[in-house]
């Protein structure tokens, strides 16, 4: 776990939470928001995207399967994009990577837009496809880690958890302007218009707000905790993540086991229900996506509760009693659709949704695991490795399952991490982390 050497980091005190520190949070979230949108809309329209990059004679769960196996490959080049971009952030600096990660996102999804499908130069069309989602991957494999570790530096030590919750919070903007954006289309236009030419719409706006939040960067400051290392030269040399493996394991091991967690949260119950429910109990389109706005509103709400839960009662029990209430939650989600009944769908996607937002308090797990020197090394190792393995098997999986076992199996799925996750938190309980 995590040891401090010398003084203590300038975000280790107990100042108060300034004008700068909100402004800070508020333009990290937004820039966050705007990022994180360009790499989830790509599932909202996996089902027009498997029908329009595929041969058409090909089963439609076939098709779908292969889409999200497109969507897998983001998540399986992220550690490429997370070490590297961490290794340097590092070494030089958090702002930057933090200023180039969004760059790399923003032009990949405006590329996506101009593709051309499956009917117009055959089999090169998924291959396009999957090569501009591999750089997304590569681009939010930064993004993600790098913003946490410099929210976390940038905030007083006791508003931590809230500090990584907003930027979460801020991420699952993102997923609603998709979802919003992705119910409109299906309640304004026909499937054929959506296959025709309106499904470009979402991935040109993709590109747009990119570029915007490349400008929103450039209002913020290094994080004080870099400066200071900086000045003291206490930054790491050589391979920061060489130190991580070679001396912060524990952390390494807490900080995947947790980030599983968080995958099944936003994958499964945030990014393929919509998919999924339409599929398995034939939801109208637009009744799916309407429940997936209100499940994502009461997400990024979730988010900020829990974060604010980890600063006031502590991480471990913070963490605890979102497992239990995620698991729960989607149980019943799940389960009244299996018996048939749509009545109270929207009222419990938002329930699973707001207890998603357990995800809000899990960076603090992860940036109380390291030591500031390799902080976003060992963060972005971690979470990004857990998240190209199990980002990457679960939608394929997860879609193979619903196939197999039924339409609950994703709710099953869910359950298993939640299994892990408190197990993570009772570990917490008995050996807490450090004070960040």
């Amino acid at each position: 776990m995590a040891t401090e050497s010398g003084a203590a980091p300038l975000a280790a005190t107990h100042r108060p939470f300034d004008r700068g520190d909100a402004k800070t949070l508020a333009l990290s979230a937004l820039g966050g928001a705007l990022e994180f949108y360009d790499f989830v809309v790509f599932v909202f329209f996996a089902k027009t995207l498997g029908v329009l990059f595929f041969p058409p004679d090909t089963e439609a769960w076939l098709a779908q399967l292969q889409t999200y196996g497109i969507f897998a490959a983001g998540y399986l080049a992220r550690p490429l994009g997370g070490i590297v971009m961490a290794h340097f952030g590092d070494l030089v600096g958090r702002k930057r990577m933090f200023t180039l990660s969004v760059f790399l996102m923003s032009v990949p999804t405006l590329l996506i837009a101009l593709l051309p499908t499956y009917a117009q130069v055959g089999v090169l069309a998924p291959i396009l496809l999957l090569l501009l989602r591999v750089v997304q991957g590569i681009a939010v494999g930064g993004e993600v880690p790098g913003a946490w570790v410099f929210v976390a530096e940038h905030v007083p030590r006791n508003r931590i958890g809230f500090a990584c919750a907003s930027l979460t919070a801020g991420l699952t903007v993102g997923i609603l302007i998709g979802s919003l954006l992705a119910a409109w289309i299906n309640t304004h236009y026909s499937e054929q218009e959506v296959e025709g030419w309106v499904w470009r719409v979402p991935f040109l706006l993709g590109g747009a707000f990119g570029f915007i939040a490349v400008y929103l960067r450039r209002w913020l400051s290094e994080t004080p905790v870099f400066a200071e290392m900086r000045e003291r030269r206490q930054l790491a040399e050589g391979y920061p993540v060489r130190e991580v493996l070679a001396r912060h394991r524990g952390g390494v091991v807490i900080s995947m086991l947790v980030s599983w967690m968080l995958t099944a949260a936003i994958v499964v119950v945030i990014l393929m229900t919509p998919t999924l429910v339409q599929r398995s109990f034939a939801l109208p389109a637009a009744l799916a996506f309407h429940g997936n706005s209100v499940a994502t509103a009461a997400l990024a709400i979730g988010c900020l509760v829990f974060g604010w839960a980890a600063d006031r009662f502590g991480v471990a029990r913070a963490l605890l009693v979102g497992a239990v209430g995620l698991s729960a939650s989607t149980y019943a989600l799940y389960a009244q659709l299996a018996s048939g009944s749509q009545a109270h769908f929207i009222e419990l996607y938002a329930l699973a949704g707001f207890f998603a937002g357990t995800v809000g308090a899990v960076p603090t797990v992860m940036v109380a695991a390291f030591p500031p020197s390799v902080r976003f090394s060992g963060l972005s190792f971690s979470y990004n490795v857990a998240y190209a393995i199990f980002g990457g098997i679960t939608p394929p999986l997860v879609g193979w399952l619903s196939q197999v076992l039924g339409g609950v199996a994703p709710a099953h799925y869910v359950a298993l991490t939640c299994v892990i996750g408190a197990i993570v938190a009772l570990v917490l309980l008995r050996r807490p982390l450090p004070e960040t």
